[in-house]
């Protein structure tokens, strides 16, 4: 089964959700708009803070002491980021987050976020289940990497990003060959070799590099070989 994430199936309800933790708790959090390709916080800022995706998409990356970078994932309305604030052993932050569309982004103090938590069940349920599905993500991924080709790996991070759910098709906006080469750890080369088959078999539109792409429920038949 491809694993989703939380807005792939509740979306709706966990914008509920937080729009009564907004009216119900103190102070309002700081609403942000970051333009595409500006950072909502950078790995080693202070982690006194936690963050929900209102509007847009946002990359997780870090980056290593000899300067290589690594996506880590993207993270979409709905969605927490920053969370690991509320662990008292990172004081600063272990990764960066950047848009990578035009995003909102809604900046919630620990101590805010700690107070909504105690009463509220309902927004500990949504918290837990995000956290929850990060985890399996996490472990999913591994797994991919460690037993999986490239091509099985490139397949399943793009039915992830388009977010397809049930429908029959869904559009990946702003995803390069480069980043999804990161991302399943191989060349970009061969996520070209790869990304022109699923073209030719129907599994995917796309015109190049740097283009939307389109992902068609048939690109799930490449997890499903043998």
């Amino acid at each position: 089964m491809l694993p989703t994430s939380p807005q792939m199936s509740s979306a709706g309800t966990n914008e509920l959700v937080f729009r009564n933790f907004l009216t119900t708790v103190g102070p309002s959090p700081t609403v942000l708009h970051v333009p595409k390709g500006e950072a909502v916080f950078r790995q080693g800022d202070p982690a006194d803070s936690i963050f929900y995706i209102e509007k847009g998409r946002v990359k997780v990356s870090v980056c290593s002491h000899q300067g290589k970078e690594a996506t880590l994932a993207f993270q979409n309305k709905g969605d927490f980021i920053g969370e690991e604030c509320m662990a008292a052993s990172h004081s600063l932050r272990m990764v960066t987050a950047a848009a990578v569309l035009p995003s909102t982004v809604l900046k919630i103090e620990i101590k805010q976020m700690m107070q909504a938590l105690a009463p509220d069940n309902t927004l500990v349920y949504l918290f837990q289940t995000f956290l929850l599905t990060r985890c399996l993500l996490m472990q999913a991924d591994l797994i991919d990497h460690l037993f999986n080709s490239s091509e099985k790996r490139l397949a399943r991070t793009l039915l992830l990003l388009s977010q397809l759910g049930t429908g029959t098709e869904a559009t990946i906006e702003s995803t390069t060959q480069e980043t999804l080469a990161e991302m399943i750890g191989t060349t970009r080369s061969r996520v070209n070799f790869f990304m022109n088959r699923f073209r030719r078999r129907g599994y995917i539109q796309y015109s190049g590099r740097g283009e939307a792409v389109t992902v068609h429920r048939s690109l799930l038949n490449i997890l499903l070989q043998d």
